[in-house]
């Protein structure tokens, strides 16, 4: 759900016109967004900026000429503007935003009209409109209530030091200074008046149960809350399976014409049974599915949705097909044993912190509750050289759970047990839809369960979509930039409303999403377009193969597309023992001016002779020699852009050599004996490269202080500490090694 901060944004953004008027106002504003002058300083500034404004769009018009009479303190007018938006939409309130300042200019007439105090006049207005809405209408006004005054404070100081110095603003620059300034100061008078009457409101429209028990086969008992209309017939239901405790997604569910339940894992908000996690999740989610489908105010119909470990819940549910789930929509999802505790086998400590935090709420460790702590505790401990099995127990007996993940490095059945494998994945033939980013921590998770859903029924109802977004996309929304990178215009997608419109399509016979026009529906960077495919291999028809060419003369080797002798090599050599690094952190931009590669190295081709559209998974085939019998890899793939930057086309792709073959079972290196390792990356990307940009590739070792270090004993990798350290690892890349650049021509 998109957060608060995200909607202040919105609005902004939202409202700003265009007018075609350059003049320029004096503007001197005070320091503080909190001096009692700064009513008066804008009343003034609006009530000059109302002689001069225009603007040919008469519905931009009007929204402006309303903010403007509200600074300018002209309610009465004010109150006949937002009348007369009204009746060119046929004398309908509107949700969201209008109805806020609805209410907010018809509370204003009435206080100045009937000598009313604020709050009896704002209280009056609030129940002339809010019942007219519809449920849907009224819940995303509840929304824009919850923007915190402390952000409206923010974006209006920030707004005042912007236009302080120069001492006058545009006609546009003043409007959007009158919004920025109306919505703290309307959120600061009525802020304190709406939780009540929103709580009276959702009394009247709904009926909502807390802490309903739920009971599961093996005696547990589970905590749900459950929002439906009043007085509604049976309806399907949406579930989100949860570690956190909201009430937003069930209300919310309700409003848009289902019935709310959000169920909470064991040890979650009543349930009194001991906190885990995945291991029950399948059969509990089971449970609450029969059980929701089995109540009268169910017509049978069940669909599971949600994010990260409600993602996993989904398809942990779908092991087991019950006959009541009718659909699967995750953004995220999380695959343990694939992308949590590790990734590509390479156990991660923050699945470490995140576990312990979540099985332990409430806990006083400062080493896990803030952030800078937990990065001196991982720096302290990574320069102590110790046996990764002994992290676990750091935080005393309550690691247990991750004592457990240690013991199984390999996808095993303990970890196949958990949700859908192989075969298993042939029998959930129910719509599903998978959202993920090229830039999203769980893309790996999301990937694998389409691939393997598609894998093993090549005519699954499976449908992706997946662009230039993080793992927070979901919860906050779109945002114009992603760590430095413009988002092209087309990218900017409402990706919680999609998910509603895809369950509407499903559960309601409504229209199908207009994205989601094929199996595979992807963005493509660069070129401001969306795609559609029937796969993820048919997003390349081609592909672009760089073999890797040693240029001992720069740290900028070469990707050449001629194949160099078998005998030519690139050396490497990697001291695991060297802590120097303790302190080293990832680059979080995917913009950047400069690599530097951390213990890899940097590939570069040759400029690109005209625009190539690069979209697919890389794959490759590395021809080596190394002195150890295992070895933890990382790929980056960048576009160096004619200017000099280099933007960054997915997250890394890391995987632990020994488990490349298959992640179910461990294939050692021959330590000493030329071998040949093929991959394919698990992160996706599409991109239009322009002409002239070059494709850089970095390959090198797994070595920082977040992650288990592999020191390439062969033996189990929790057991191996900096004493197996001694002999540095030592590598040969043969020029024959080869990197396989998707392109579709």
């Amino acid at each position: 759900m998109p957060s608060a901060k995200s909607f202040v944004l919105f609005v902004l953004l939202a409202l700003a016109p265009f007018t075609v008027l350059a003049q320029d106002l004096e503007f001197h504003p005070p320091q503080s967004a909190t001096d009692p002058n700064l009513p008066k300083v804008m009343r003034d500034l609006a009530g000059r900026v109302l002689p001069v404004y225009q603007d040919s769009d008469q519905d931009r018009f009007l929204t402006n000429l309303s903010a403007l009479q509200l600074v300018a303190g002209d309610y009465p007018s004010a109150a006949a503007t937002r009348q007369a938006l009204r009746d060119r939409r046929g004398g309908r309130f509107g949700g969201g935003r209008t109805a806020l300042y609805d209410i907010y200019a018809r509370a204003r007439a009435i206080e100045r009209a009937q000598k009313i105090p604020f709050a009896q006049a704002y209280t009056q207005a609030y129940r002339e409109i809010v019942p007219r809405l519809n449920d849907f209408d009224e819940f995303q006004l509840t929304k824009w209530f919850g923007v915190p005054l402390e952000t409206l404070q923010e974006n209006l100081q920030r707004a005042l030091d912007q236009h302080r110095a120069k001492g006058s603003v545009t006609v546009q620059q003043a409007i959007d200074l009158v919004w920025t300034y109306l919505a703290f100061e309307a959120f600061r008078n009525f802020g304190p008046l709406v939780p009540e009457l929103d709580a009276q409101e959702d009394r009247r429209r709904y009926t909502t149960e807390e802490n309903v028990p739920i009971e599961t086969p093996d005696g547990a008992t589970l905590s749900a809350t459950i929002v439906r209309a009043k007085s509604a017939k049976p309806l399907p239901a949406l579930i989100e399976f949860s570690l956190y405790v909201s009430q937003n997604d069930a209300r919310e569910s309700a409003a848009r014409g289902y019935v709310g339940v959000v169920a909470y894992a064991r040890g979650v908000y009543g349930s009194k049974d001991k906190p885990m996690l995945f291991e029950h999740d399948g059969e509990d989610a089971r449970a609450v599915i029969k059980w929701v489908s089995e109540q009268s105010w169910s017509d049978g119909r069940v669909a599971i949705y949600g994010s990260n470990y409600s993602g996993f819940v989904a398809w942990a549910a779908a092991k087991k097909l019950p006959s009541a789930l009718k659909a699967i929509a995750t953004t995220d999802p999380l695959a343990p044993g694939i992308d949590v505790p590790m990734t590509g086998n390479i156990f991660r400590n923050s699945a470490y912190r995140w576990a312990f935090q979540v099985t332990n709420p409430g806990s006083g460790d400062e080493r896990l509750n803030s952030d800078e702590a937990w990065r001196a505790f991982q720096r302290d401990w990574y320069k102590s050289g110790r046996r990764y099995r002994e992290f676990a127990g750091m935080f005393g007996s309550h690691s247990q759970l991750f004592r457990r993940w240690l013991g199984h490095p390999s996808y095993d059945s303990f970890w196949q047990r958990m949700i859908p494998f192989r075969e298993q994945f042939a029998h959930i033939d129910i719509p599903v839809l998978t959202t993920t980013g090229y830039y999203a921590d769980g893309e790996v998770g999301a990937l694998y369960y389409f691939s393997q859903h598609l894998r093993y029924d090549p005519h699954a109802n499976h449908t992706l979509l997946i662009g230039p977004y993080d793992e927070g996309v979901m919860r906050r929304g779109v945002s114009p930039t992603l760590r430095g990178y413009t988002l092209d215009p087309v990218a900017n997608v409402d990706l919680h409303e999609l998910r509603y419109q895809w369950l509407d399509f499903v559960l309601k016979q409504a229209k199908a999403p207009a994205l989601l026009k094929d199996r595979v529906n992807y963005q493509l960077m660069g070129a401001n377009e969306w795609r559609h495919v029937p796969s993820i291999d048919a997003m390349s028809n081609g592909t672009l193969r760089y073999y890797l060419e040693e240029d001992p003369a720069s740290d900028r080797n070469r990707l050449v597309t001629k194949k160099v002798s078998d005998k030519d090599f690139l050396p490497q050599t990697f001291d695991l023992a060297d802590r120097t690094d303790a302190d080293w952190t990832p680059p979080t931009e995917i913009v950047t001016r400069a690599i530097k590669p951390h213990n890899g190295e940097m590939f570069v081709s040759e400029p690109m002779s005209q625009p190539t559209e690069l979209s697919g998974l890389l794959t490759g085939r590395l021809d080596f020699t190394v002195n150890k019998m295992d070895m933890d890899l990382y790929v980056q793939l960048y576009e160096q852009l004619p200017s000099g930057e280099y933007v960054k086309l997915c997250d890394d792709y890391e995987f632990r050599a020994s488990y490349v073959k298959d992640r179910t079972r461990r294939h050692l290196l021959r330590a000493g004996v030329r071998q040949q390792l093929s991959f394919k990356s698990e992160r996706l990307t599409a991109r239009r490269l322009q002409a002239g940009s070059r494709i850089v590739i970095v390959l090198g070792i797994v070595k920082r202080p977040d992650r288990q270090i592999n020191y390439g004993t062969g033996d189990d990798v929790s057991e191996e500490s900096i004493e197996d350290a001694r002999v540095p690892v030592k590598i040969r890349w043969y020029g024959s090694s080869y990197i396989d650049v998707p392109i579709r021509r």
